[in-house]
């Protein structure tokens, strides 16, 4: 774990790259939980800060909406002008007037959010009808016009991008299109660690450029074309896994942190050489982004079922994968209730021959991962499932607590 520190927030995304951003907050937001994974006493006001007061971080896409360094905005250019010039020639047209009114608001009036405005006609707006007001910011943030001044729960507070963003930022053109799609490729390899050449969920190569040459298109690279040069210039490390098909890749300068892996497990000794500690790992942690992967090299299945009706699921609706040392164990749905000062758990469930209260050094470990998100949610009381199966751990767990 990195120290209790706000510092500790960058060093983490400059290992990753980017934090994939979801707005549900059930056990916490998708972001806060990937760092609570890695950070010691982490605090959700340590990102936001850097957000929206240092601005040392902001929201753009690279993998779905993300979180990524605003010192790397020139990289993430792509995604602003491929949408400045689709919505230049349809929303910005069609609704003209509200963008030049919306626009004069906010230069003249400060941040405002689709809520300080009476709302208009709903318009078709991606998957559902949407008030109008809300649609032209979100298109006007999606161009790169806009930026997040601030979120308030998960309304949206915009302000003019020149604002937001240092002018020399804004003003870079250095960087091609070629090159921000291969600095973009490469995040996701630094990310999850062991990538493949393809596979897996279709969300990871999003953002990427086409999978193949499109006709009407030519000059633009491929993936895979991207793929062969960051490999070819040495940038990333085809290796094979025992039980895995297919080569994956490391990064580079990540040769090291696999050479010491091999060698604990040649040893016997656990990761870092220390006690194995407990992670619940977010949905959208970059470590379960290839769900085929999981399945192959470390034999879990993970669905995260949230967009999976009630009675087709198999465990529930917002469930965490349970990581032990390098292992995979378990699954755990915790729910932070603030309104009765409570972290609820609401379901836990283990693998195949994992026996909690059997495996050395397991409970004290899944404790102390508990507990941090007891305190992580700013709740004091814990409520754990009345089943029977879970009784056991249940009374440890509450009497190691105190």
């Amino acid at each position: 774990m990195l120290p209790s520190d706000p510092a500790s927030v960058m060093r983490v995304i400059d290992r990753l790259g980017s934090l994939h951003f979801d707005p549900l907050e059930v056990a916490g937001r998708n972001h806060d939980l990937v760092l609570l994974a890695r950070i010691a006493g982490y605090r959700r006001a340590w990102t936001d800060a850097l957000l929206y007061e240092d601005r040392a971080l902001y929201e753009t896409y690279n993998k779905g909406l993300s979180l990524v360094p605003t010192s790397e905005l020139p990289f993430y250019r792509t995604t602003w002008d491929r949408n400045a010039t689709s919505l230049g020639e349809t929303t910005f047209v069609d609704h003209r007037d509200l963008v030049d009114e919306l626009l004069e608001r906010i230069r003249t009036s400060g941040p405002m959010s689709a809520t300080d405005v009476a709302p208009r006609e709903a318009i078709d707006w991606y998957w559902r009808p949407t008030n109008q007001v809300r649609a032209v910011l979100e298109a006007l943030a999606q161009a790169g016009v806009l930026g997040l001044a601030r979120r308030d729960g998960n309304r949206r507070v915009y302000d003019l991008s020149e604002r937001l963003f240092p002018a020399d930022l804004l003003a870079d053109r250095s960087k091609s299109r070629k090159e921000q799609l291969r600095h973009k490729l490469l995040s996701r390899y630094r990310a999850h660690g062991l990538l493949g050449r393809s596979g897996g969920q279709a969300e990871i190569w999003l953002g990427l450029g086409p999978a193949a040459v499109d006709p009407n298109d030519p000059a633009h690279s491929t993936r895979a074309a991207l793929r062969a040069e960051l490999e070819e210039e040495g940038c990333i490390v085809a290796v094979a896994i025992d039980g895995v098909r297919g080569d994956r890749f490391v990064v580079a300068d990540e040769l090291p942190m696999l050479d010491a892996a091999r060698r604990e497990v040649e040893s016997g000794r656990g990761p870092g050489g220390r006690s194995p500690g407990v992670a619940f790992l977010a949905p959208l942690d970059p470590l379960v982004w290839d769900r085929e992967f999981l399945r192959t090299c470390y034999g879990f299945d993970y669905l995260w079922e949230v967009y999976v009706s009630a009675p087709k699921r198999r465990w529930g609706y917002y469930v965490l994968p349970v990581l032990f040392g390098d292992r995979f164990v378990g699954r755990i749905e915790p729910r932070i209730d603030r309104k009765t000062d409570t972290l609820r758990i609401l379901g836990a469930w283990w693998e195949d021959g994992f026996e909690p209260l059997a495996a050395d050094g397991f409970v004290d470990a899944f404790v102390a991962a508990i507990d941090a998100h007891r305190a992580f949610g700013d709740v004091r009381k814990l409520v754990w499932p009345r089943t029977t199966r879970l009784h056991a751990l249940g009374a440890e767990v509450k009497r190691r607590m105190g």
